[in-house]
């Protein structure tokens, strides 16, 4: 029986080892067209790749939409041509650790630093001076969270921003109801490396389907191109580093908070009421009471935590409905 059980092992080694060297899988067409429209900048010696589309012809307005963890930048595709026929330039960024930019480690991983992107970005474009509305979801909304403080504290060289409309954003740390693989990386200290090497598709698959609604799940395809972008520059194994932003949005709740609660801009939010992340009507309840003053557009009963993606045209029209309110 011991022997039985040493040759097992024998087998399964190399067949680990091979295992975690599995190269990342292959962009679909659309994705490798995503990539392919985009470019990069460099940021302290980091690639920071991001899409900008020129819109419609002598419109001043500009978005720049800051995407969700654990994805990337093409999770705005859906709404991305519907945006050109209302804006003039429109702007995404993969943010660092995501998509197709640097993937650096080790690193310290903060929103502080996403920010300071954001407004590299803008610099580096040329729009630091100009008005700038904020489109973002989940983890974007923090990173709008401390883009808005800035501009509240009217620093030099912050971004100025017009308008801000978050979407399915744990925006409050006491309603956040992160997934229990989230909380095994984040929390999993010494086995949170081993943890990352063994994510697979099958994994990141199972985990991250439950968080849509039961009719609006993303197709095999679909969460292919999600994990490929993940996968893209070893993105799998920084993983746990990013979700820190868990205990920064703890620690900073005040700061981000009420950098919402005192600023005079339009702020919308936009709400797919079935997110297990941010459940109903627990968060509503407590956004509307610290927010009182924001709108919001509550979407179908069916939709969750990914709203751009699960109901691509819900989620325009309720964009375009507070863009035209003001």
């Amino acid at each position: 029986m011991r022997e039985w059980w040493v040759q097992v092992g024998l087998l399964a080694v190399p067949l680990l080892a091979a295992y975690l060297h599995i190269p990342p899988p292959q962009l679909s067409p659309a994705l490798h067209s995503w990539k392919s429209s985009g470019k990069f900048f460099t940021y302290k010696g980091l690639r920071i790749f991001y899409q900008d589309s020129v819109g419609v012809v002598g419109s001043p307005e500009i978005v720049v939409l800051l995407h969700g963890f654990p994805t990337s930048s093409y999770d705005w595709y859906k709404i991305w041509e519907g945006l050109t026929l209302r804006f003039h330039r429109v702007i995404a960024l993969d943010f660092l650790g995501f998509g197709f930019s640097d993937k650096p480690r080790p690193h310290h991983y903060s929103i502080f630093e996403q920010a300071s992107i954001v407004e590299a970005l803008l610099r580096h474009l040329g729009l630091q001076n100009r008005r700038i509305n904020l489109l973002s979801h989940d983890y974007g909304d923090i990173v709008a969270q401390e883009l808005l403080y800035r501009f509240k504290q009217n620093r030099s060289g912050r971004l100025t921003i017009k308008s801000l409309c978050l979407s399915n954003g744990g925006i409050f740390p006491e309603t956040h109801r992160p997934l229990l693989l989230q909380k095994l990386l984040k929390d999993g200290g010494v086995l949170s490396p081993i943890l990352t090497r063994l994510m697979n598709f099958f994994v990141f698959s199972r985990g991250l389907t439950p968080v849509f609604g039961p009719y609006t799940r993303p197709s095999e395809s679909e969460l292919w191109d999600m994990w490929a972008g993940i996968r893209n520059n070893d993105g799998n194994l920084v993983i746990d580093s990013l979700l820190q932003y868990i205990n920064q949005r703890k620690k900073f709740r005040r700061r981000w908070v009420g950098a919402l609660a005192s600023v005079s801009i339009p702020i919308h939010f936009i709400y797919g009421p079935l997110d297990p992340v941010n459940p109903y009507p627990e968060f509503l309840e407590l956004y509307r009471k610290t927010l009182p003053r924001s709108t919001v557009s509550i979407l179908d009963d069916h939709i969750s935590h990914y709203p751009q993606l699960e109901d691509p045209m819900g989620f325009l029209n309720a964009y375009m409905g507070f863009i035209n309110s003001f």
